[in-house]
């Protein structure tokens, strides 16, 4: 894999040129910065921009303003390329919280290894109605300790009103929901992007983890995805690599929260 030219191509077709993650959101375009605006329980955020030192300021305070004039707190995601080298010291300093940094890691799905499977015991159930995205939310309560009500919104959305961009799946142990993940595939592009995969910590360690990951990149080629992509923690990096993947940069979420 040429990394240049394929991080090159992230950033055009996912970042310049991105897509509404859902049916309630718009991407809008104000000057040098790229930004989807949805409602409260929608994601808000930055996802490209193309800044220098004398204009970096300027432009996020002006994303300060408008998303505190809506009443949203809202996410920059920032990777480890973007100019001005300084933008992240910058974010700090205008009030955002960075989250903990990942990996930007994409795969070919052609040289991907795709035959693991869930360990016994174990079966790869479709989302596809509110109860599989009840167990969804489930898992990722349990797997990450955060509110799930946002995915829980925004899943079930993508499945109501755009269900051909979203594959979703639960493994169960008899019935009980331990590990769940999402893709999202981006029409027009090569881009499919692999989200959520958490497994509650008593599962942990059996090869959920990777059995999902195949499912999903399974998925990905039936569909004529050339590209998986996903922003890795440490705990996955590992794992994705002996599957193929490749790191290209880093990405961090800053987060910035109006004051009341």
């Amino acid at each position: 894999m040429d990394h240049a030219a394929v991080l090159a191509l992230f950033d055009r077709d996912l970042r310049e040129g991105a897509q509404p993650d859902g049916p309630d959101a718009r991407i809008e375009r104000v000057g040098k910065v790229i930004r989807q605006v949805a409602p409260a329980q929608g994601w808000n955020g930055v996802v490209w921009s193309d800044l220098d030192e004398a204009g970096a300021d300027a432009a996020i305070a002006d994303q300060i303003a408008h998303y505190t004039g809506l009443g949203h707190e809202f996410e920059w995601k920032l990777y480890g390329h973007d100019q001005p080298v300084d933008l992240g010291q910058r974010l700090r300093g205008a009030g955002f919280t960075p989250a903990p940094e990942e990996t930007l890691m994409i795969g070919e799905v052609a040289d991907l290894i795709l035959e693991a499977e869930p360990p016994e015991g174990i079966r790869v159930l479709p989302i596809t109605d509110r109860a599989g995205v009840d167990l969804v939310a489930d898992v990722h309560e349990k797997a990450f300790g955060s509110d799930s009500s946002r995915l829980r919104h925004q899943l079930l959305a993508r499945l109501t009103d755009d269900p051909d961009t979203v594959v979703a799946v639960v493994a169960l142990a008899g019935d009980t929901p331990v590990s769940a993940a999402r893709m999202e595939l981006v029409p027009g592009t090569r881009f499919a992007g692999l989200w959520g995969g958490g497994t509650v910590e008593d599962w942990r360690g059996r090869g959920i983890y990777r059995a999902l990951v195949a499912h999903r990149a399974r998925a990905a080629v039936e569909r004529g995805y050339r590209y998986l992509q996903v922003d890795a923690s440490t705990q996955s990096r590992p794992i994705l690599e002996r599957l193929g993947f490749h790191a290209l940069t880093t990405t961090t979420p800053y987060v910035y929260v109006p004051r009341s």
